[in-house]
């Protein structure tokens, strides 16, 4: 799936096969294409971890397998920087089972996740959950599917300025789908039930935009059959702003990524000139132009979507193509400068905050919205900040000796 950054400056990412037990593995890779595999799943510690990571403001990473554990229904699992898997939590299938979806760290500090399968509905298999883990790996099922408010959710969630979790499922009362809103305690509104003629299959997580909308794709449905981008406000009001024509792409799988010129960047699974997926980019009016289309060789059928790394470029996956045929590791430049971002992106003054970046050794000044903050360079892609008394919300600025950058996102006070 998609590949995240770290703050040691390589991408991390799991694989859902290969290893030394073929059960998939978590490796990293560096800008410049050098791979190293960290661990291999042999199946009480996992299997088939199909979701990516998340790196959490501790510094850690954590990940999900579909498989494995002790219940083989899949296990939540933590590693550290340096590749050793220290912790990790087996589902039961009635608390859970087979999570599809990276985690996310909201603002509490908690991490919470999706189980496509799973809980105490829609016997045999289930409808899904949504639960939570502390860092230590302390775990509290949240929401079990009832059918009825959604069921199955293959993306993960992404948090709102206004706390609430935000998600899709993939079946439901209609079959084609749901969003979905929830509080950090568990309090679930269903806002939108597809019903074919907006599309169908919403399996990629949503991406809040910089205009306080959710943007997403749904896999099939829309003029041509096979797939739209739609978008939608915090209350649920949505609008089908682009559908896919084979030509253009088909089956979009991932979610979408707003970078720092303020368009979309994605991926779709099949079609463009080839019919191996596609690369594409959307103004936020939903005007969509192909940026590139695989040719097998460069890879095929990328199931994650992209990352925007911190050099400006794009970095993603594919799941099929390439030399061996087992998938590709790309990189995409379209000319954007290099940026800061900051693990997390929300915090109260007096906190610790990560900036991730490249090339910040010799930094002289790191402000939060104009306000001085006291720092430390820990490595060329890591500074430790102070959020300082008297921040406000807003844009970091990090002044090195070649560079002023930004961040790609505002920090939030809370």
């Amino acid at each position: 799936m998609a590949l995240i950054q770290g703050t040691d400056g390589n991408f991390w990412g799991t694989t859902g096969a290969g290893g030394t037990a073929n059960l998939g593995t978590v490796f990293n890779v560096t800008p410049a294409g050098v791979i190293t595999t960290l661990r291999s799943f042999s199946g009480p510690d996992g299997a088939t971890p199909y979701a990516g990571l998340v790196q959490a403001n501790n510094g850690n990473f954590y990940g999900v397998t579909q498989q494995g554990g002790t219940n083989s229904f899949g296990v939540i699992f933590k590693i550290t920087l340096a590749g050793t898997l220290t912790a990790r939590y087996s589902f039961h299938s009635t608390d859970g089972a087979s999570p599809v979806a990276a985690l996310v760290q909201a603002t509490n500090g908690d991490l919470y996740g999706t189980t496509l399968l799973g809980g105490p509905s829609c016997a045999p298999v289930g409808c899904g959950t949504i639960f939570l883990v502390t860092p230590s790996l302390h775990f509290r099922s949240v929401h079990s599917f009832t059918a009825l408010d959604g069921a199955n959710p293959w993306s993960g969630l992404v948090q709102a300025p206004n706390s609430a979790l935000y998600g899709t499922t993939v079946a439901g009362s209609t079959g084609f789908g749901s969003i979905y809103r929830m509080t950090p305690a568990g309090a679930l509104t269903n806002l939108v039930t597809f019903d074919g003629a907006a599309g169908h299959y919403p399996y990629a997580a949503l991406t809040l935009a910089a205009d306080g909308n959710f943007y997403g794709t749904t896999f099939s449905g829309g003029i041509s059959g096979v797939g739209t981008i739609f978008k939608m406000t915090p209350a649920g009001a949505l609008t089908t702003i682009h559908s896919f024509n084979s030509a253009d792409g088909a089956n979009p799988y991932a979610a979408l990524v707003q970078a720092t010129d303020g368009n979309f960047y994605g991926t779709t699974y099949n079609g463009g000139d080839n019919g191996y997926g596609a690369i594409f980019k959307m103004t936020p009016d939903g005007t969509v132009t192909t940026l590139h289309c695989f040719e097998f060789h460069d890879g095929a059928n990328p199931v994650g979507g992209l990352l925007q790394a911190t050099d400006g470029n794009f970095y993603g996956t594919t799941n099929t193509g390439g030399a061996n045929g087992k998938g590709t590791i790309y990189k995409l430049s379209v000319g954007l400068a290099p940026f800061v971002k900051t693990i997390p992106t929300a915090g109260k003054i007096g906190s610790t905050v990560l900036i991730l970046g490249t090339n910040l050794t010799g930094t002289t000044s790191v402000t939060f919205n104009g306000t001085p903050a006291t720092f430390t360079v820990v490595s060329p892609t890591l500074i430790t900040a102070t959020v300082p008394a008297g921040a406000t919300t807003g844009r970091l600025q990090v002044v090195t000796p070649t560079a002023t950058l930004q961040s790609n996102l505002p920090y939030r006070i809370q």
